[in-house]
């Protein structure tokens, strides 16, 4: 039945090694369970109904990855978007946690439309690679500060003047202090830093020696050192185990009406966006690894592999979580042989075990995942690489793209910025037929929605 299901032989595996590849590829992934919760609890949600959300999704898009598919790619709630749904979205924009879940399930809708009418490859094929690369490492950056300020390892001061103090007031706390007034500096080495510093020292060093599962076994290793040391207090009567309680849960809490509001359409694109250009880099760079083509290097199956993690998208914002997307981290599974959906069914199922485990969710500390956050910033720092610095037409798009993520902590700013700049300086540099017609029309409604801004 396993070999009909998902071809084992023609594709030179077997039951064993689909497997353990699967498995390889929930220890590498499974520290979304920890961090997740962690990220969407700073705004305002349960962490043990997104905790729920996380395994539920991840089993569930995974497991049909695998079966309607046959690929051996895992998804779950994307880092990178899971920060700009909590810290941008929600924090920074005052928008609800629900409204937020309406726009996300609103992009999986549109995700859904591109791919179905082939637009989605047309979108990437226009995108500059530079500002794709761009992109990818300016959410490692803003992921980096997010972990470095989870962590306490970052403090951010705000010495207020008496002028700023009052205009801050009186616009609700939406005014923006001078920057000699905003004071980024060392946080103070208390028990909680230094358990996040040893944590961050533990995973890098794992990961240096190729440790499978380096994050989960950091994230777990720490929280130990936290109950042993005292910054964690385990509760009277606390089990490892036990029954999921659905009682607390996000299902069906999204406001899609909220979500239709003028405001939010560019929140929806940028969703749309960046969910875009990273599913279709984890796709094909995963696919590939795998071997998955045919005699013209193409992927058999890619479209239906785009539907289901569109479907996705959607999916996740109707049970309580962030974007599901497809994990780089499915490579560490296809690299000890896994090539068939057996690997991804493998996995979603663990996911689904996974959920008898939620106790320990509550004891996790910020110290033990914001490392994770800081590594997965410094790996999205590879792209880089990929950026033709020498070319300025290409590396000030690129550099602005990648700076001002961090720097205005919103993720679409930067990626507003390098749309409205690569087809400017292409343009006055005479060099304008290098500029794809979908960019022009991408810049012209960046604009147009800072024009729509400032007027209001």
């Amino acid at each position: 039945m396993l070999e009909r299901l998902f071809e084992l032989s023609a594709r030179k595996t077997d039951v064993r090694t689909e497997v353990m590849a699967g498995i390889t590829t929930f220890m590498t992934m499974a520290y979304i369970l920890f961090v997740n919760p962690s990220i969407l609890g700073a705004a305002g949600m349960d962490k043990n109904a997104v905790l729920l959300a996380t395994a539920i999704g991840a089993g569930v898009v995974t497991i049909a990855m695998g079966l309607i598919v046959n690929y051996p790619i895992a998804l779950a709630p994307g880092m990178g978007l899971n920060a700009f749904y909590a810290f941008t979205v929600v924090l920074g924009m005052g928008i609800s946690w629900q409204v937020a879940l309406g726009a996300v399930f609103l992009s999986g809708l549109v995700f859904i439309l591109l791919t179905v009418t082939h637009i989605r490859q047309l979108l990437v094929e226009g995108m500059p690679t530079s500002l794709k690369h761009a992109i990818t490492v300016g959410i490692g950056l803003f992921i980096t500060i997010i972990g470095l300020k989870l962590s306490g390892i970052m403090s951010i001061r705000l010495s207020l003047i008496q002028p700023t103090l009052e205009k801050l007031i009186t616009s609700h706390g939406q005014g923006t202090p001078l920057s000699f007034e905003t004071i980024i500096e060392m946080g103070k080495f208390s028990p909680s830093v230094l358990l996040a510093v040893f944590g961050f020292i533990l995973t890098a060093l794992l990961m240096a020696r190729n440790i499978q599962g380096s994050m989960l076994i950091s994230i777990i290793v720490t929280t130990i050192v936290a109950v042993l040391v005292g910054a964690v207090k385990v509760p009277e009567g606390f089990t490892l185990m036990a029954i999921p309680d659905f009682s607390n849960n996000a299902f069906l809490a999204l406001d899609i009406m909220g979500a239709l509001e003028m405001g939010l359409i560019t929140i929806i694109f940028t969703f749309t966006f960046v969910e875009l250009f990273d599913t279709m880099g984890t796709l094909v760079g995963t696919a590939t690894k795998a071997g998955i083509t045919d005699e013209k290097g193409n992927f058999p199956g890619m479209g239906k592999a785009m539907l289901v993690d569109a479907f996705g998208v959607s999916f996740g914002s109707l049970i309580g979580t962030s974007t599901i997307t497809a994990f780089v981290e499915s490579t560490a599974g296809i690299a000890v042989g896994g090539r068939t959906g057996l690997t991804a069914v493998v996995t979603g199922l663990l996911f689904f075990v996974a959920l008898f485990f939620t106790p320990i969710v509550a004891l996790i500390p910020d110290a033990a995942t914001a490392p994770a956050l800081i590594i997965v910033g410094a790996l999205m720092l590879e792209s880089i690489k990929k950026i033709d610095l020498v070319d300025l037409t290409e590396a000030i798009p690129a550099f602005a793209t990648i700076v001002i993520m961090p720097f205005t902590y919103s993720i679409a700013n930067g990626i507003s910025c390098g749309l409205v700049l690569y087809p400017l300086m292409k343009l006055v540099t005479g060099r304008y037929k290098e500029v794809h017609w979908i960019v022009w029309i991408l810049a012209g409604l960046v604009v147009s929605r800072y024009v729509f801004l400032s007027g209001h």
